[in-house]
């Protein structure tokens, strides 16, 4: 896995600005913006993944879009073990409220059930943090949503290339810090160009990660 190219392949396309550029400016639209920015970034991966094309996508509105799609789906279904979670703890804490116990009583279920569900819920943070890159790519690479829900298939990736997973998850991180940093460094106004950069170095750490963990089209 080459960590440092996922930073410095844009600068290899003779029109790295320009499509820098205007994509971070579609991502200004409201809503439908950040679908696509994200999607765009997803394409990345896809083209890394099938080694295909030019990594660094022109404006394709649909393709992009319908990637950004898949992504904010995906993230919605794999989120609701968090309610899963959560749910039951607020009801225990709302029965003891109802049931009139004292303060000691309800602060030590309180503690106890936020205790219980933060620990939980870092866990499966930890887990998503893996997880999704592998589901993410897989479902651009299968062309829907079924295939990053096929979670099977999304475990064996990280578990065949744990390490790839881990560099890019660390990668993402150093990217979207870097973009935090030097964004705003213009007065905030550079943060609209940043996150499209990191976009697109997120997604290529995934499209190779997808290959180190031997994924197919």
């Amino acid at each position: 896995m080459d960590f440092g190219k996922a930073f410095t392949f844009v600068f290899d396309d003779p029109d790295w600005l320009k499509k820098v550029a205007i994509n971070a400016l579609i991502g200004l639209i409201p809503i439908v913006g950040q679908l696509y920015l994200l999607g765009w970034g997803l394409e990345v991966a896809r083209r890394v993944a099938m080694r295909s094309g030019t990594p660094l996508p022109d404006v394709d509105f649909g393709t992009h879009l319908g990637h950004g799609f898949k992504a904010f789906v995906l993230g919605l279904v794999y989120t609701i073990p968090i309610w899963v979670v959560i749910l039951p703890m607020i009801i225990v804490i709302a029965i003891a409220d109802a049931a009139g116990l004292g303060r000691d009583a309800r602060e030590m279920i309180e503690m106890v059930c936020g205790l219980c569900a933060g620990l939980i819920l870092l866990v499966y943070a930890l887990v998503l943090a893996f997880a999704m890159p592998a589901a993410l790519t897989r479902a651009v690479v299968k062309g829907s949503i079924r295939a990053g829900l096929e979670v099977r298939q999304v475990v064996a990736l990280v578990r065949a290339a744990p390490g790839a997973y881990l560099l890019t998850l660390v990668g993402t991180l150093i990217a979207s810090l870097l973009a935090s940093i030097v964004g705003g460094i213009a007065c905030g106004i550079g943060i609209i160009f940043t996150m499209a950069y990191y976009q697109v170095v997120m997604g290529h750490f995934y499209g190779q990660a997808y290959l180190e963990a031997g994924g197919t089209a």
